[in-house]
């Protein structure tokens, strides 16, 4: 599971990149920086949009609505994990192709918050210590706070993935466009629904 967190941890550098970069300076994933941008954008910031971050939030937060529904309906964490994973891809997906017609922004901002909505459903269901995959400020403070020892790697490995997606995002951003950055990320979140799938057979082959 460690895993697979990181590699979420990572497609979120991807998808916000592609959303702070390509669609109204927004963020999908991190929603304390749309609360600030909505802050600023209401002060009379021009660079940022207050549309584009309410629509975030509330689209981020329907997705975490959705998956706390979901979550108590399925007694396994394992299957899941796998389906709302599934379920993101589906999303990020959707963006995808919506993302090759022209004007579309909100239309791919509500997409992909809806995502990372599920996605925190689920990991906050999980409750991984230190993998979080989408905020790093209390992971920074453990780094920072705490004695080196048995999280330090962890900690350490989720700041980096986050980075090096941020990067690989930023990259295709900018030099190919949303659909490029957004390739990948769907690519991933689909192998982590399918390793999760296989993980969840087993286990239930297991028990069974």
């Amino acid at each position: 599971m460690p895993a697979l967190l990181l590699l979420l941890t990572f497609v979120t550098g991807l998808v916000d990149a592609a959303s702070f970069l390509g669609l109204d300076h927004v963020f999908v994933a991190n929603m304390t920086g749309n609360v600030v941008f909505l802050g600023f954008a209401l002060a009379g910031d021009t660079q940022l949009s207050a549309t584009a971050s309410l629509l975030a939030l509330g689209a981020f937060v329907a997705g975490a609505w959705a998956g706390g529904r979901i979550a108590p309906r399925v007694a396994r964490r394992e299957p899941l994990f796998a389906l709302l994973v599934a379920a993101h891809a589906v999303l990020v997906a959707a963006a995808l192709l919506t993302g090759l017609a022209d004007d579309v922004r909100h239309v791919l901002i509500v997409l992909l918050a809806l995502g990372m909505g599920l996605q925190n459903a689920v990991v906050h269901r999980l409750a991984v210590a230190d993998l979080t995959t989408t905020v790093l400020t209390r992971t920074l403070t453990g780094l920072a706070a705490d004695r080196p020892g048995p999280a330090t790697l962890r900690r350490t490995a989720s700041v980096l993935a986050m980075f090096t997606g941020a990067l690989t995002g930023a990259l295709l951003q900018l030099r190919h466009g949303t659909p490029a950055a957004l390739a990948p990320a769907l690519a991933l979140l689909c192998a982590v629904a399918l390793a999760a799938a296989l993980a969840a057979a087993r286990s239930a082959r297991g028990t069974g």
